[in-house]
């Protein structure tokens, strides 16, 4: 695992507040977008970081070993 459980959690709730803020700003700015497409980008998103986190770490031996 790369990474504990407790900091990728911390990453996901980091990663959902700057998609709702960066929504914000892009709104401010005359850019709309839609609440199901920030949703799916945060599901994207924190789908990336949960591969990313539960993959071995290159070079280690595997469980199973």
């Amino acid at each position: 695992m790369h990474t504990s459980p407790a900091k990728l959690l911390i990453l996901i709730a980091l990663s959902l507040v700057i998609l709702v803020e960066g929504r914000t700003v892009l709104a401010f700015f005359g850019i709309e977008i839609a609440p199901l497409e920030t949703a799916l980008i945060g599901v994207v998103i924190i789908a990336t970081l949960v591969i990313w986190a539960v993959r071995p770490l290159r070079g280690s031996p595997s469980e199973s070993e």
